[in-house]
């Protein structure tokens, strides 16, 4: 059976590229009618963050993405935290010693400094020099007995020269054995180092298939060493692209939010972001152009073997575009609603006082759709005009040059265009409405857009804004007059 794993480290928030990555792991084991394990890889005590955990969780919840294992749900292969797994360790860590794969490493920090500080002034790559692998069997029982502080540092084979792996994304892959360090996998305070813990788990938790960011990369010899150290069979891997700004720079903080929380304040929904990262380093084939997908699609589309190797830019406006894409999607549905879901949509960023009037709401919604369907958090800049007492409208903003609308045929359109309206009652039809302004241009012998465009400026006081049918069709007959006298007092 197929199982894979999402292990990050509760240091912070859930990283973007953490969604992508617990994301393509979950939609293969799906795929594959295999299970999808989470892990909490919390080793380094000092950088683990309190509430991480939580957070980590509730931001994958929020994502779609499911675990049948985890911290949270228990399970036969527990504990799923690796802060409770510290004895388990251990005794892997005595086996590679007993096995003579391992060997306790006595260098002080100081020493260990100072070599590095030497290999730096040669030039050398910072690499541990292998002085306790020397050290005679006697010496290193001495320094045991006499409660030395050790660490255990892996015994890289010095009889193969190549350590060679198939990756999933990247094809066969091969690293010279000679420019691997002897890395620590166990630190003197008992605690393993990912290394360590991260190969351990991953047998006894029989995962299958590590998805994991293309930082780790350099880590996978490593693994892979020390899989046939132990006489494990090792998973298959798959390196994921970096994902980028859109300068190439790898994906950051101080470009920009790179936290799945940031989307969630900002009003993303799940569907949207999650299909958005699916999208970043991924596509479903040559010749294909659907971009939307559901979490049930992507699950029947995705193949590991279509993730590029290449780095995945990182684009908001195409995220901007998919949420767009979505909402749109969720109101054809049911469009008998859609006034409702307007509101719902937008009731975190308009003020209580608009709501007085519902019906007046949703109508000033409906004229701003797909712009609020596109960035909610935006509407009061796309309405606001509609629920002012008094629209101060500057009035060089009811002429315009190119339509041909001076001073003194605005002053025009507007009197005979609040002459028509006032006779009007049918406000409740936009055709009814045009025809009504129709008949405006038609009397007074002009083009459409030297009425409509003093008009609508008249009411809205905005250069750019809804129709100026849709407007005085949400307006109604009172405010529409009231604001063609006001603009018509102030330039007369």
């Amino acid at each position: 059976m197929v199982r894979t794993r999402y292990a990050p480290s509760p240091t912070g928030f859930l990283h973007i590229g953490g969604l992508r990555t617990a994301l393509y792991s979950y939609l293969f084991a799906r795929q594959h009618k295999g299970k999808h394990i989470l892990r909490i890889e919390d080793t380094d005590q000092k950088r683990e963050v309190e509430g991480s955990t939580e957070n980590l969780i509730k931001s994958l919840a929020w994502g779609g993405v499911e675990f049948d294992e985890g911290p949270h749900l228990g399970g036969d292969y527990g504990p799923y935290i690796q802060s409770q797994r510290t004895e388990i360790y251990k005794k892997y860590a005595m086996q590679l010693l007993e096995s003579y794969k391992a060997y306790p490493c006595f260098c002080t920090p100081e020493r260990l400094q100072q070599m590095r500080e030497e290999q730096q002034v040669k030039k050398l790559p910072p690499m541990y020099d292998k002085t306790c692998r020397r050290i005679s069997t006697e010496e290193m029982k001495e320094k045991l007995a006499a409660g030395v502080p050790y660490v255990v540092r892996q015994k890289m084979p010095e009889d193969l020269e190549l350590a060679e792996f198939h990756d999933l994304i990247r094809g066969d892959l091969e690293f010279k054995i000679a420019l691997l360090d002897d890395h620590v996998l166990m630190k003197s305070d008992g605690f393993p180092t990912y290394h360590l813990a991260n190969v351990v788990d991953d047998h006894l938790m029989e995962i299958t298939h590590v998805i994991r960011g293309e930082e780790w990369l350099p880590s996978a010899p490593k693994h892979v060493l020390l899989y046939q150290a132990f006489g494990w069979k090792a998973p298959e891997f798959a390196h994921l692209p970096l994902i980028l700004n859109k300068d190439r720079s790898k994906l950051s903080k101080r470009q920009g939010d790179v936290a799945v929380e940031d989307y969630m304040k900002a009003g993303y929904t799940p569907e949207a972001v999650v299909n958005f990262i699916a999208l970043l380093g991924w596509h479903p084939g040559e010749g294909e152009t659907q971009e939307i997908f559901s979490m049930d699609e992507l699950i029947e589309r995705f193949h590991i073997e279509k993730i590029h190797k290449g780095g995945a830019v990182f684009d908001r406006e195409k995220l901007d575009w998919i949420q767009w894409q979505w909402r749109r999607r969720k109101f054809e549905e049911d469009p008998r609603q859609e006034g409702e879901k307007l509101v719902a949509l937008v009731q975190e960023y308009i003020p209580d006082e608009w709501r007085t009037d519902r019906l007046y709401l949703e109508r000033a919604l409906k004229t701003v759709k797909e712009k609020i369907l596109q960035k909610p958090q935006e509407v009061r800049g796309h309405i606001e005009f509609y629920f002012k007492e008094n629209v101060d409208v500057n009035p060089e903003l009811l002429t315009h040059q190119k339509l041909k609308v001076d001073m003194e045929v605005a002053a025009r359109s507007l009197r005979a265009a609040h002459d028509a309206l006032e006779k009007f009652d049918d406000y409740e039809y936009e055709e009814k409405i045009k025809d009504c302004l129709s008949g405006v241009v038609s009397e007074l012998g002009v083009k459409n857009g030297q009425v409509f465009w003093p008009v609508r400026s008249a009411l809205t006081g905005e250069q750019f804004s809804p129709g100026v049918f849709e407007v005085i069709w949400v307006l109604g007959k009172e405010k529409t007059l009231q604001r063609l006298q006001e603009a018509l007092a102030k330039i007369s």
